[in-house]
């Protein structure tokens, strides 16, 4: 390939990074097309001079490869074909009948309708069974820690039952003060 001097000018486009050369080899080629042109059809004849030769129908592989050859002789006894063929049709038989199992009847019925709308239930209110009426604004609340107050460790020692958890300044009250106070003021 003759070297073309460097004032050569790119007609096509700026080209690549290290494409130079190849622009400068196609370069006599690009005469009298635009860059649309070369862009959508190419440059002719740079692979090949004849233009309408055809390509081959076998690629390399193909004519380089042999198929095996068989050995001649049988590689598998009979009784073991006969095994492999009864197993694979036992085998095909098992999942052919579980494909073919008749789909069990679907019960549309949503969980609210089974869990909240039984058939023959008629809903009454109980009575109650409590004698005191209790006011949930101002009574102390049941929890574990109000039940087992008396186990619990790390804590003042409880006066009255019915507050176990209120304001208590006896851990830093002098012992000789502690036993003049006889009864803790009510809970009004």
């Amino acid at each position: 390939m003759t070297e073309q001097p460097a004032t050569v000018e790119n007609k096509v486009g700026r080209c690549m990074l290290h494409n130079w050369v190849e622009e400068r080899a196609v370069a006599a080629l690009d005469t009298g097309k635009t860059t649309a042109q070369i862009k959508k059809h190419g440059h002719k004849g740079i692979l090949t001079l004849d233009e309408d030769s055809k390509l081959e129908s076998v690629t390399t592989f193909k004519a380089v490869y042999i198929p095996p050859k068989s050995p001649g002789v049988r590689l598998r006894g009979v009784r073991g074909e006969l095994l492999e063929k009864h197993i694979a049709q036992m085998i095909s038989e098992k999942i052919q009948a579980e494909q073919r199992r008749p789909t069990p009847k679907i019960d549309f019925c949503s969980t609210t309708q089974k869990d909240f709308f039984a058939k023959g239930f008629v809903p009454c209110t109980p009575e109650t069974t409590q004698v005191n009426v209790h006011d949930y604004k101002t009574d102390q609340a049941v929890t574990f820690w109000s039940e087992n107050c008396q186990w619990i460790q790390g804590v003042t020692a409880v006066k009255t039952p019915r507050a176990p958890f209120r304001k208590s300044a006896l851990f830093s009250t002098p012992i000789s003060e502690q036993l003049d106070e006889v009864e803790v003021p009510p809970d009004n």
